[in-house]
């Protein structure tokens, strides 16, 4: 009876990739990212509820958070790396047919990142304060700084699983599981902090309680549904096969995706503190800025992810020109949602930027100087994103990677130098931010024009071969 049970889940997973290979384009394209847009779109709002939450404590509250936040990505890159360079290789193990491929790389996938994750905790959580200070951190926000921050590393061990298990399941194509359990995460964190903090008159460290409490609630299911035997991807130590033809490629694809997302946060970190030149305040104007242009970009990033999972299928099937078809299709989706979030922002920027200042008329003119040149790259944006779903499908993690020094190295932080060495104040922020992004989203096309045509040109010799 298991065995007819398990059978029965193979066949719902070939299914799956029969419709990801062979369905409709756009149905596709949209049943695979609707799940992970409406999730990004939410997110982004229960975001802007904690968010507005901080903000209400204080203005150094909200920067002590900002700050900390960019640490937390820098951390966590090393797992965001093995997660998208596991995922791509699952994808193409999936889309060639492979199933006992995709459990054994599944299983090794997760036990790797597990202790790693568990060696980060037990490096950084007892070094956390001289940590800080070597991340420039401002010396009025370390004293509620550090216990915050110690408590974010504690939640990483659980997102470290959490992160891997989605990537297991987006590499699957089955994006309404990831949806349904992510908002439950979201509802659980969100109504946490509103308890504690406006019920109860908690104060800043409840933030990070409520987190851990509904990453562990993912992590119980995620651990509950890879050790079932109802999955036919169970994972297990005698599943796992630690051998140079998964982590070679492995390590190929998710060593870039490292070092373009660690330096690229850690570049965040130094722009934080450049930041606090202007006063410690601005740091949090900055973050909020941040989580505003998160309005215009996190939903083309739900449709990055579909791509990424779509174009790695395809590849493992031989199909390039449906993977290459994904992304002409996923870059004008993006393109058309992204100029229609532009307006609605530009509509409703004033009443937005008053919900986090709450009366402060000085930080609202921080965050206002620094968001008003911000959100002019929206389209550019969305442009990066479409060509990073390309690149990250096709395996090329190399020029991601380079694409989002340059961004950091090269457009951002000079920009930020330059404009800082002008003395024209706070808008300094706001229009590097502009430079650096839009360099970035007109660079990414030229670059995702040459790579199209590169393919296009190995088919046609392809096809003259034959």
């Amino acid at each position: 009876m298991e065995v007819n049970k398990n059978k029965s889940n193979i066949e719902k997973e070939l299914e799956r990739r029969d419709f990801i290979l062979n369905g409709n384009p756009y149905r596709v394209i949209f049943s695979i990212a609707l799940p992970l847009v409406f999730y990004s779109s939410l997110s982004q709002i229960f975001q802007f509820i904690d968010t507005l939450i901080a903000a209400n404590m204080s203005s150094s509250v909200i920067s002590t958070v900002s700050f900390i936040s960019q640490i937390h990505s820098m951390l966590t890159a090393l797992t965001s790396g093995l997660a998208l360079g596991g995922g791509i290789i699952i994808s193409r193990s999936f889309g060639s047919g492979d199933m006992r491929a995709v459990r054994e790389k599944i299983s090794t996938l997760f036990f790797l990142v597990l202790f790693i994750g568990g060696a980060i905790l037990a490096l950084v959580i007892p070094f956390a304060e001289p940590f800080l200070r070597f991340m420039r951190m401002p010396e009025d926000l370390l004293k509620e700084g550090v216990p915050y921050f110690i408590l974010e590393m504690i939640g990483l061990i659980f997102l470290f699983i959490n992160t891997v298990y989605i990537s297991i399941e987006k590499s699957r194509g089955n994006t309404k599981k990831i949806f349904l359990y992510n908002m439950c995460v979201l509802s659980i964190k969100t109504s946490m902090n509103i308890f504690f903090v406006k019920v109860l008159h908690g104060n800043m460290f409840m933030l990070p309680i409520s987190t851990i409490c509904a990453q562990g609630f993912l992590t119980i299911i995620a651990l509950i549904n890879l050790t079932s035997k109802k999955n036919p991807f169970q994972i297990s130590i005698k599943a796992c096969r630690f051998k140079k033809d998964f982590l070679f490629p492995l390590t190929s694809l998710a060593l870039p995706v490292f070092l373009e997302k660690f330096v690229f946060s850690f570049g965040k970190v130094l722009v934080n503190s450049m930041c606090a030149f202007y006063g410690s305040t601005v740091v949090g104007a900055l973050g909020v800025s941040n989580r505003l242009g998160g309005l215009s970009t996190n939903p083309p990033s739900g449709f990055q992810e579909a791509e990424t999972a779509i174009i790695s299928q395809n590849l493992g099937a031989k199909n390039v020109k449906r993977a290459l078809g994904a992304f002409y299709r996923v870059f004008l989706i993006n393109l058309v949602l992204s100029c229609a979030i532009f307006i609605l922002t530009g509509v409703f920027k004033e009443q937005i930027i008053e919900l986090f200042a709450k009366g402060d008329p000085v930080f609202a003119d921080e965050v206002r100087k620094i968001y008003s040149y911000e959100r002019l790259d929206a389209i550019l944006v969305s442009m990066n994103t479409s060509v990073m779903g390309l690149l990250y499908g096709f395996g090329k993690t190399k020029i991601s990677m380079v694409l989002n020094m340059v961004r950091l190295f090269i457009y951002r932080i000079p920009s930020l130098f330059i404009m800082m060495r002008m003395n024209i104040g706070i808008e300094a922020v706001g229009i590097a931010m502009l430079i650096s992004n839009s360099l970035t989203g007109l660079t990414s096309a030229i670059v995702a024009f040459a790579f199209v045509r590169k393919m296009l040109k190995k088919l046609e010799n392809n096809a003259v071969v034959r």
